[in-house]
């Protein structure tokens, strides 16, 4: 299968979580594509079998530019098998009205551009304070302490539990993946 993972990077947690999804998929003998959306431009879905989306929460909504190349490629993707992974911290929070909100995000981000994932997984991300500024990191020290984490603002923390991302693509990709 030909795969195409297009996404969006805010700290880079989803950059890195795509580059997973890609080795998982290779090592499986799949073909992958991995783009920045804004490199992908007017990239033709017509080559590829199956497509990956991936963005990251923030302040409620995921990378405008993310938004747009679904929009864009609404058509085309709504044919292929497609997997949204949607990647925020609040997902390992395991609170009910958590995974709401973000099933809300999601659903209001594929209605905005016509795009129907064939599944959509939310993926825990990492507290980046390495890409933080000042205010960000002490933004992010806040959400963490209102949320109970005990967070060092000198060392990044990675919630993305790999082994569950691994399973859900490999049941995503089909047999032999």
């Amino acid at each position: 299968m030909r795969v195409l993972i297009c996404y969006a990077s805010t700290e880079g947690q989803t950059r890195k979580i795509c580059r997973f999804c890609a080795e998982q998929l290779i090592a499986h003998g799949h073909s992958v594509e991995m783009l920045p959306v804004a490199e992908a431009g007017e990239i033709a879905l017509a080559p590829f079998d199956a497509a990956i989306l991936a963005g990251s929460v923030h302040l409620g909504r995921l990378q405008a530019p993310l938004s747009a190349f679904a929009a864009d490629h609404a058509l085309a993707l709504n044919r292929l098998p497609t997997l949204f992974l949607v990647v925020s911290l609040a997902i390992a929070s395991g609170e009910a009205e958590d995974r709401a909100e973000l099933d809300r995000i999601a659903a209001e981000f594929c209605a905005g551009g016509g795009w129907r994932p064939g599944r959509i997984l939310h993926v825990a991300g990492a507290f980046r304070f390495s890409e933080y500024d000042v205010f960000r990191s002490l933004a992010m020290r806040w959400i963490a302490r209102r949320r109970g984490q005990q967070v060092d603002p000198h060392q990044d923390r990675e919630y993305t539990d790999w082994p569950a991302l691994a399973e859900a693509l490999a049941e995503w990709a089909g047999p032999g993946a």
